[in-house]
């Protein structure tokens, strides 16, 4: 074979794999939201309630936040809301029982925090509730079961945790949950997808967590699926400070942070226990965001790059063909 031939075939065939990365590219979209009324931040708190997400506390670079904020979906817009009454802080935890909203744990540039709080949407009222049984903590993670919420992982100012707490409003009590056989980490995400919770990401001892795991809350069973790293291609669903999101019966892990700020996008098929990569976010990459699902849609909203710090707020849409215009 000759030298220019040579050289022509290495052109091509570099060529050919390039157009296949982008149409590999091409599978999902993103639309630009109403941006966040209220100051840009990261590692804000979250919940979800009927058709309205809920956001606040935080960290802008310069101060903890306690300002909380509601996104209605339907009108695409943001109203200011009764301000957390607790310490300012960031890196929170929020859920969402019986149309209540739940936020507590955190970091207040001082210490780690255990209080944990109630907010009633209809009266616009905060109420302080049991502090929470684990001890103090900031970036775990925490997510609705049966009429009840639960809690773990996270960073205790000395140790990272893999234990998880189960929250009854009803009697406002904690109880221990045994049987997660995963490792310690911080700043993991979930998502949640025909009321099995999955769990993934994180990191612990300056390394990225590569097992994941699905809870039952009907029987309280941890069950280990295949690991992040296992497939050749999947690797880079590797990170921490990450966006979990379920969007029809398929998951999604985004943002986030592994070396520098992420917009990469994974999503999760239960069915086959596979992962396949779609459209990062098409706003700037960014670690510490939070979002949120909201009648079958998932959002990620604020977070940072850097010192940048962001107040945007994105709509998934993975079934859709990317379009560079929305």
């Amino acid at each position: 074979m000759n030298t220019i031939y040579k050289v022509s075939l290495f052109f091509m065939t570099i060529a050919f794999a390039s157009c296949s990365s982008d149409d590999d590219s091409q599978i999902g979209n993103w639309v630009s939201k109403s941006v966040f009324d209220g100051i840009p931040r990261s590692s804000a708190a979250s919940f979800t309630i009927g058709n309205k997400g809920y956001v606040g506390t935080g960290y802008d670079g310069d101060e903890y936040l306690n300002d909380f904020w509601e996104y209605d979906s339907d009108g695409d817009y943001w109203v200011q809301k009764a301000d957390f009454p607790g310490v300012k802080r960031s890196s929170a935890i929020g859920f969402a029982v019986n149309q209540k909203g739940y936020v507590g744990t955190g970091y207040d540039d001082v210490n780690e925090l255990q209080d944990f709080w109630e907010y009633d949407p209809t009266l616009n009222v905060w109420e302080q509730k049991a502090d929470f049984a684990g001890g103090v903590r900031r970036s775990a993670v925490a997510f609705e079961g049966i009429n009840s919420g639960y809690v773990g992982t996270g960073y205790d100012g000395t140790n990272d945790k893999k234990d998880f707490w189960k929250y009854e409003p009803i009697t406002d009590s904690w109880t221990e949950v045994v049987g997660f056989g995963g490792e310690k980490r911080r700043a993991a995400a979930t998502f949640t997808i025909d009321g099995k919770v999955y769990l993934g990401t994180g990191v612990s001892n300056g390394l990225y967590k590569s097992d994941f795991w699905v809870f039952d809350p009907s029987t309280e069973i941890w069950t280990r699926k295949k690991d992040l790293d296992e497939d050749i291609d999947s690797y880079n669903i590797l990170r921490s400070n990450a966006v979990g999101l379920a969007i029809g019966e398929f998951g999604f892990f985004t943002t986030g942070f592994n070396g520098g700020s992420l917009n990469s996008t994974y999503q999760y098929d239960p069915y086959s226990d596979s992962w396949e990569d779609i459209t990062g976010i098409e706003g700037v990459s960014r670690q510490d965001a939070t979002g949120f699902n909201i009648n079958g849609k998932g959002f990620v909203v604020l977070g940072r790059t850097g010192s940048l710090y962001l107040d945007d707020n994105y709509e998934l849409l993975p079934f859709e063909e990317y379009d560079e215009e929305d």
